[in-house]
């Protein structure tokens, strides 16, 4: 297993090159590592909990939601449960179906003061295939990475 400070580093140089305005861009796998070795660590699911209900969740994820369902209004209270929840120096990797409303998250949670926000790239389902599918080609669940489903 590598060490938390290498996958750290390695998702650094992704949100580097990227230009992200977070401190990081991680795998699942290596969101999932991280998680197992540091009790600091902390998942943040951003979905609906529509989504975790009808989709699937990863056991022991905070849960807040970005935006409510199905109006899919941003969420004004995001950063105040946020700061509720969590010190604003704890590792936080942020979580969504695809990565799209986790990079968001990360983004305000950055500019709101948290100070160690990585985004998990592909989130729980992933990309979508040439048919418009979200069919595994990549995320949490195409990872064979734990999660349940109601």
């Amino acid at each position: 297993m590598a060490k938390i400070p290498e996958l750290l580093k390695v998702a650094q140089r992704r949100a580097a090159d990227a230009n992200l305005p977070y401190d990081g861009a991680l795998l699942p796998v290596e969101a999932y590592e991280i998680l197992g070795a540091s009790t600091a660590a902390v998942l943040v699911d951003v979905r609906t909990r529509a989504e975790l209900d009808w989709v699937g969740f990863v056991p022991g994820a905070l849960h807040i939601e970005w935006q409510d369902y199905p109006a899919c209004r941003r969420n004004e209270a995001f950063i105040d449960t946020l700061r509720q929840s969590v010190a604003e120096d704890a590792l936080l990797l942020f979580f969504c179906r695809s990565g799209g409303r986790s990079h968001s998250a990360a983004c305000v949670a950055s500019a709101s003061g948290f100070t160690a926000c990585y985004n998990v790239l592909y989130g729980f389902e992933g990309e979508r295939d040439a048919q418009g599918h979200r069919s595994q080609m990549n995320g949490w669940r195409a990872a064979g990475l734990p999660w349940k489903q109601n």
